[in-house]
């Protein structure tokens, strides 16, 4: 156990804390952890006027103090959304436990055994802006990978971070989890501070707009797991059935204008452009969407001019810029150009097109004849999701519980010693899959 030196400072013994209950936590097993997901679930449950009240008092503050809408519409936190992320607990407590599972099982000779085994990441520090679902989600999937954490929302959304995290501790209270495992930070001191824990804190997560997540990668050494912006496209090829075009831009671009997953730009072949532009502008613009259209756009329906800044925006709201395009490659190639390695889409009925696009469009998430806004954790099937990430090297895309564990090799011998296969004489390896 960690010794907590006299004069250290208030975060370095939280963190600390953390982390010796993430160590119990690693060894539970996965009935005890699924038990203590049940109670948290429960717990919420239970608290759920007390939330629901936290929570309109952040919202009617945020809205006094003209928080933009995309922030105002992630802060916000009704009965359905957090009936939602209760139920994705639950989701969480189900799932394969990854702890524990064996990668490789490989007999190197007689009695020298060598095992990789996934194992926890340790602490997670995850700080996320106007997002209080974030911490029932995060909490759920730490628990069931073993991992501690630390938690740190956004001012904004104090009162109901608070009172989560109030109910998360008296579901564990009733488990075998230390509560301890999950903290709560409550500055933006704090936020510098735990940056720089890098011997504590193993993981950085950070859930927020594009600038807050770069200034969490340029200010700490520990690993940031996250996505900058969430820049996404959908090409409409000059063999997709407009009607399902249509229907995909819609929903891409107004079920959820705020999320990372909704579509900023949409591409459109110049050879269906004349009869699809009309039909997917009027569907649009029916649900309030602003347009912002490149010459060619403009040349077949009356929108605003497109400046060079929209094909790198994420407005996270409902504005849409539109651009023509003669080819398949063109598509690709501004993709991959503007685009934030998040999620882009096609629409075709050409399968060949379908699989170019999937194959050389550079994101996490290449889907062909649906919506953008499919990428997600609880979508997936992974109950939930600490975030997305956008980077080339796993995990990649929505990450659940797969993403928050790392392995280790285990080795088990009986007195065996390298010399023994060094040398003139040394005795081969089998190397034998168990």
């Amino acid at each position: 156990m960690t010794t907590v030196q006299v004069g250290t400072p208030p975060l370095v013994k939280l963190a600390q804390q953390a982390r010796q209950a993430a160590r119990r936590l690693a060894i539970l097993s996965t009935s005890e952890k699924n038990q203590a997901i049940v109670a948290i679930a429960r717990a919420l449950e239970a608290a759920t006027d007390e939330i629901l009240a936290a929570n309109a008092a952040d919202c009617q503050a945020a809205e006094a103090a003209g928080i933009p809408k995309p922030l105002y519409n992630r802060l916000k936190l009704d009965e359905t959304k957090l009936k939602a992320a209760i139920a994705g607990v639950r989701d969480v407590g189900r799932l394969p436990d990854p702890v524990g599972a064996v990668g490789i099982h490989r007999q190197l000779d007689d009695g020298l055994v060598l095992k990789r085994v996934a194992c926890p990441l340790g602490v997670l520090g995850v700080i996320f802006e106007a997002r209080p679902d974030a911490v029932i989600q995060i909490t759920s999937l730490a628990i069931k990978s073993g991992n501690g954490a630390i938690l740190k929302g956004g001012q904004e959304a104090a009162l109901s971070c608070t009172q989560l995290v109030r109910a998360i501790h008296q579901g564990l209270a009733e488990s075998a989890v230390d509560p301890a495992a999950v903290q709560l930070l409550a500055t933006r001191e704090e936020t510098l501070a735990l940056l720089k824990l890098d011997q504590c804190v193993d993981l950085i997560i950070p859930r927020g707009s594009n600038s807050f997540v770069r200034f969490v990668q340029e200010n700490t050494r520990i690993p940031v797991l996250g996505h900058a912006e969430g820049i996404c496209h959908l090409y409409v090829d000059k063999s997709a059935d407009i009607e399902k075009a249509v229907n995909i831009a819609v929903d891409a671009k107004t079920q959820y204008p705020a999320a990372c997953n909704a579509i900023e730009t949409m591409l459109v072949h110049s050879r269906i452009a004349p009869d699809f532009l009309p039909v997917a502008v009027a569907a649009l613009r029916e649900r309030h969407v602003e347009l912002r259209g490149d010459e060619r756009t403009r040349a077949t329906v009356s929108v605003s001019p497109a400046a060079e800044a929209d094909w790198a925006a994420e407005y996270s709201d409902l504005i849409l810029a539109i651009k023509v395009v003669d080819s398949l490659e063109e598509a690709i190639d501004h993709i991959n150009t503007y685009g934030s390695k998040h999620t882009d889409a096609i629409v075709t009925e050409d399968r060949e097109a379908a699989g170019k696009f999937l194959a050389q469009v550079d994101a996490a998430g290449v889907f062909h004849n649906c919506s953008t806004r499919f990428a997600d954790g609880f979508r997936y099937g992974f109950g939930a999701e600490v975030g997305i990430s956008t980077q080339k090297m796993p995990p990649r895309g929505p990450v659940g519980l797969e993403g928050l564990v790392t392995y280790k090799y285990q080795l088990a011998g009986d007195g065996q010693v390298v010399a023994t296969y060094s040398g003139k004489d040394a005795k081969p390896f089998c190397h034998k899959d168990l």
